[in-house]
């Protein structure tokens, strides 16, 4: 007799990430206005913002059973919170600083009154992962009140002790039993919803102009560059993935691989789907240099984060991604002075080789499971 299936994610969930497409686009938004350094840094503590508020929604929604009223309507609010805080993406660093924070505060009041319906929680909610909020709260709420360079700097520092709360309650998170199709699942998730926000970027970006015979073209290279990323991620670690969070140092690997590790998978799509914008929308011209750089950066941090996450599960240096990585980022000097879709072609053509190599050495070696999460070597 087969034991149980481990509930997977809930419709309440799915309902709860459309939100956060929303506040991916409008960071798209910000960050295609602003690519300097210092905006690609602020566009970051913005992601970081919205990120922690997934992250201990997912958390939350692990923890307990939501097929509630209560906890329904909770994550409905939430979602709501996170819309709100989506609206205020575009000027966050201006006059909607303020109420931003605001709205970000309230999501993690309610976080943890709703995890405070279980009395066994109640220590957890100070000890534990919310209980950072303590700390990066007064900061969150300074920086919306100063201006000038003191506000992405308080921020920064906040999502900075926010990325660290996982390390730093780790005793905490030890003691909480977690299900690991359900973590696979939903940070699976969170890659999908990131990499669709780069298709719709390129499609609001080509609906507006002439459709060209070259544009379409375009449009279909970056839509191979996209499915290229997804089968680096999806196609060869989901198992292992599931596996590593079923080992004894498992609280070791949420914290690296999906807090730690999908914070970078997550901010290297957005930082690709900056460049793929660009090509659409000037196709033959060579990229500027900052375009240039959200493009080939982007598909190298991704292809990179592997290399930390093959670490942190095996103990292994994943050299072909950190080949594949230097790649990417071989591709910018040449786009600099080479039509924009070539340049993505390249891209394109590098992301391809790295699964097609994948998928030969998968071949040869059926007991190994490599890729994903984990990474392979």
């Amino acid at each position: 007799m087969r034991p149980p299936a481990e509930p997977g994610v809930t419709w309440e969930e799915l309902f709860f990430d459309l939100a956060l497409v929303f506040a991916l686009i409008q960071l798209s938004q910000v960050l295609h206005g602003d690519h300097s350094w210092g905006g690609v840094a602020r566009a970051l503590i913005l992601f970081a913002l919205i990120y922690w508020s997934w992250v201990a929604t997912t958390y939350h929604t692990d923890q307990r059973d939501i097929n509630n009223a209560v906890d329904r309507l909770g994550l409905f609010t939430l979602a709501l919170g996170n819309l709100l805080l989506a609206l205020m993406i575009s000027d966050a660093y201006g006059d909607r600083a303020l109420s931003l924070v605001v709205v970000y505060l309230a999501i993690r009041v309610l976080l943890a009154v709703l995890a405070l319906r279980n009395r066994r929680a109640t220590r957890a909610v100070f000890s534990g992962p919310y209980g950072v909020g303590l700390v990066t709260g007064p900061l969150q709420l300074a920086g919306g009140f100063v201006g000038g360079t003191a506000r992405p700097v308080l921020w920064g520092i906040a999502a900075l002790i926010d990325m660290s709360g996982p390390w730093i309650a780790r005793r905490a998170l030890a003691r909480a039993p977690v299900r690991p199709a359900h973590y696979a699942h939903r940070y699976g998730l969170l890659i999908i919803l990131v990499l669709g926000e780069s298709i719709i970027q390129v499609g609001m970006v080509a609906s507006a102009l002439t459709l060209t015979a070259v544009r379409m073209t375009t449009v279909g290279i970056g839509f191979t560059l996209v499915c290229g990323l997804w089968w680096v991620y999806f196609i060869y670690g989901g198992r292992a993935f599931r596996e590593a969070l079923e080992r004894p140092d498992a609280v070791d690997i949420r914290r690296s691989v999906l807090v730690h590790g999908h914070l970078s998978f997550g901010f290297a799509i957005i930082l690709t789907a900056g460049g793929l914008a660009e090509v659409v929308s000037a196709p033959v011209k060579p990229l500027p240099k900052g375009e240039a750089w959200l493009l080939c950066a982007g598909c190298a941090l991704f292809v990179g984060t592997f290399v930390y996450t093959h670490w942190r599960i095996h103990r292994q240096i994943a050299w072909r991604r950190i080949g594949a990585a230097v790649a990417c980022l071989a591709v910018w000097p040449l786009a600099l002075h080479i039509p924009a879709m070539i340049a993505l072609a390249v891209l394109s053509v590098v992301i391809v080789v790295v699964n097609l190599l994948e998928e030969a050495i998968s071949r040869h070696r059926p007991a190994v499971q490599p890729g994903g999460p984990g990474g392979s070597g």
